[in-house]
């Protein structure tokens, strides 16, 4: 009996681990703070790589980083940013481990304002997933107003490595947005 093959959105490849992450994860809706402060802080770890290179260290990054508790890596001190400069698991980039702490302390007192991430986060989508209807992914943009709105909001608030295209491909991992291409399997699921 011949197996059926699932259409996937184009990016996706042949990788195992991009193919998992696509078909279980990517674009679907979270709404769990630290999971949310999860991709957040992997995004821009991102910047500048691969996707596959921040996800085949992503269970390093969750060892080193206490699981992404926000709480826990907010107290970080400059001994423990040593240890995680030596760490060869991670992306040793002294920039983006500071970020990373000073996202955990603005999220934590986005959480205080807004009782949880989650409230304050899916507000720049109106609460719901915006359902988008690309046939391929030459239509998929970098950036979008509601990217950009949110951008400027969380750098107002503190956070850093979290330009426009990074708050988008966010939004796009955490399912604020069903970028899923038409012919993708995915995409009505989502």
């Amino acid at each position: 009996m011949a197996q059926l093959m699932l259409t996937r959105c184009s990016w996706v490849g042949n990788d195992p681990l991009i193919i998992e992450y696509h078909d279980k994860e990517w674009g679907v809706s979270v709404h769990d703070d630290r999971l949310l402060f999860e991709f957040l802080f992997l995004e821009g770890a991102q910047a500048g790589l691969s996707w596959i290179t921040i996800l085949r260290k992503r269970e390093n990054y969750r060892r080193a980083f206490d699981n992404f508790v926000p709480a826990e890596v907010a107290r970080y001190d400059d001994k423990k940013v040593e240890e995680l400069l030596a760490d060869p698991g991670i992306v040793r980039n002294h920039r983006k481990i500071e970020a990373a702490i000073q996202n955990a302390r603005a999220f934590l007192d986005i959480q205080k304002e807004f009782g949880s991430f989650d409230s304050y986060i899916w507000k720049f989508v109106g609460g719901r997933p915006v359902q988008n209807g690309r046939k391929e992914l030459a239509e998929i943009p970098a950036i979008t107003p509601e990217s950009k709105q949110m951008s400027k909001d969380l750098v107002n608030r503190g956070f850093k490595f979290v330009g426009p295209s990074i708050c988008y491909a966010f939004m796009q991992a955490v399912g604020m947005v069903n970028d899923h291409t038409m012919d993708c399997f995915r995409y009505s699921l989502s």
